[in-house]
């Protein structure tokens, strides 16, 4: 038998964590995977703008989708060691992450200023991909204030907005559109 989408549990404003511990809607645990959810959900109209020459870029952010719900699942659990593992993230996440930005930011030439967000349409949209990744570190991060967290989804998170940062500069330099950057006397 199939499962109704609506239980009901949650109309009085909590939700159920992973265990079954039941909490405010509003908890600051559920703010951090809400946002991580959040970002993910904009990734998947980042990867339908994905030029087809970009098809690298693509297959990493696929796979950053499946990471992010990896993420989701630790944050909405309650964790009692710093320590604790994130089933299916590792370190060499976080460098493969790290070689793209690289790779990608060795065709670009050097900032000449804040740069803009937008240009085109998918960088458009890595800048909102970064925003939402930097508010989703902000929430992991005030989450450890009261709880553990690993240091690993911090760091991801952070490769995160750097890696949207570049591949929207990216996009712009090799599908060339113009860079527009932050005049501050207009």
């Amino acid at each position: 038998m199939k499962s109704k989408v609506y239980t009901l549990t949650g109309d009085k404003g909590t939700t159920s964590l992973v265990g079954g511990t039941r909490v405010s809607k509003d908890d600051v645990r559920v703010e951090a995977y809400g946002t991580v959810d959040e970002l993910n959900a904009h990734l998947g109209l980042l990867v339908l703008e994905c030029p087809a020459d970009m098809s690298r870029q693509q297959q990493l952010v696929r796979k950053v989708q499946n990471k992010l719900f990896n993420i989701g699942a630790y944050l909405a659990t309650e964790n009692t060691a710093e320590d604790a593992p994130v089933y299916g993230l590792n370190e060499d996440d976080v460098t493969e992450v790290e070689h793209m930005i690289d790779l990608m930011d060795e065709a670009l030439p050097p900032f000449r200023g804040f740069i803009l967000p937008g240009g085109s349409r998918m960088s458009a949209l890595c800048d909102i991909c970064r925003t939402i990744a930097r508010r989703a570190e902000r929430r992991v991060i005030t989450l450890s204030h009261d709880a553990p967290v690993s240091g690993l989804v911090l760091r991801y998170l952070n490769r995160l907005s750097d890696f949207f940062f570049v591949l929207a500069r990216f996009n712009n330099v090799t599908h060339d559109f113009d860079e527009i950057y932050w005049d501050k006397n207009a």
